[in-house]
Parts: C-alpha cells; structure tokens; sequence
C-alpha cells in the first residue's frame, strides 16, 4: 500500500473528528487492525479499505487521487505505479500489486486495476466479500477464484463477471504468478 493511502486514512477520519475506536465501530473493523493500516504495518484486501472509504463517506478511489479529474483519462503502460500493495502482514511480501487505471478521473463509479498477483499459501487465501461487483480478465499465469463454495481456474484471455457481495478470493493459482485486470462497481 502507498505511504499516502495510510496517511490520507488517518487524514480523513481526523478531519472528521473520529478516534480509531469510532471508526471501528462504524466499519467493524478491529481497531488494532485499523491502527495498523494507517501506520502501514498491514495491508489490506479491497473489502476492508471498502468498508473505511464507506465508514468516512468516500469512494475508494479517493485514497489514490492527487490530482484534478480529466477526461478522457489515459494511462500509459510506461506511467504505472504500484499504488497498492495488498495482502500483506508483518514482514510477509504483498501478494497483490494494485496498479489504479482510474487515478486522476475523480468522479468516477468504477475502480479498474491491473493487479500482479504472487503465489500465497492456499492458507493465507482468505475470503473477502462487500457490495457491488467485479469484472476480471486474466493477462498472464492461471488464477483461481473461489467464489462462495466454487473454485475455478482461469488462464489468459478468460474472464469473470461476479456479484462481489459473495464472499471471493481472486489469486494466482499454483507456484507461478499471474496478472489480471480488475474493474470493481461498488454502488453508492
């Protein structure tokens, strides 16, 4: 994750006055838990930071804007940063790099990414789940999605189209790492 996401965190929960325990109440979110997002030790999948973008009145997106909306919005393959490092703990590498594709367009209803995923232990695959839905297409290495009780493997150019309220976890299947691209609707 970003320094900044932390930072913009905290920023915006102090704005509005709340403690941490305020904000655990609203998200029901540990509050150890949410003290370590903000100060980075730990990073989060989508459904959490969700749950504080909503807990605060924001749209996920706005933790990764910096600058003024533009359309059209284009983002250059060379132009890419890691914004997000997710699923990570303690020392344990980030499994997941998010890449936001929508950064700069601040009034948009879709959150699209390019995500790197490294393998994980099917131990660490936790199930998320939270409203909207998600679109993925497969770009390189085989995924696999657990969706409710159903797990499939995917492999470049398949795709899926899900309820996200289901709980889900989208990762790279077997020993080899893999990339996708991800477009999240959460409703408001």
């Amino acid at each position: 994750m970003d320094k900044r996401v932390g930072e913009r965190i905290r920023a915006f929960r102090e704005k509005q006055n709340l403690s941490l325990a305020d904000l655990s109440e609203r998200t029901g979110l540990d509050e150890a838990f949410l003290s370590a997002v903000e100060s980075e030790d730990r990073y989060p999948s989508l459904g959490p930071l969700l749950k504080i973008a909503r807990a605060l009145g924001l749209r996920l997106g706005t933790f990764l804007d910096d600058q003024v909306s533009r359309d059209p919005l284009i983002v250059r393959v060379g132009e890419r940063d890691q914004e997000l490092a997710m699923h990570q703990s303690g020392s344990t590498p980030a499994s997941h790099s998010y890449h936001s594709l929508g950064r700069g367009k601040t009034d948009r209803h879709m959150e699209p990414f390019f995500i790197e995923m490294s393998p994980e232990p099917e131990a660490e695959k936790v199930l998320s789940s939270h409203e909207g839905e998600e679109f993925i297409v497969v770009v390189s290495g085989q995924v696999q999605l657990v969706f409710g009780r159903e797990k499939s493997i995917l492999g470049p150019g398949d795709s899926t189209y899900f309820n996200s309220v289901v709980p889900h976890n989208v990762s790279a299947a077997g020993d080899a790492p893999a990339s996708i691209y991800a477009v999240l609707y959460f409703p408001e």
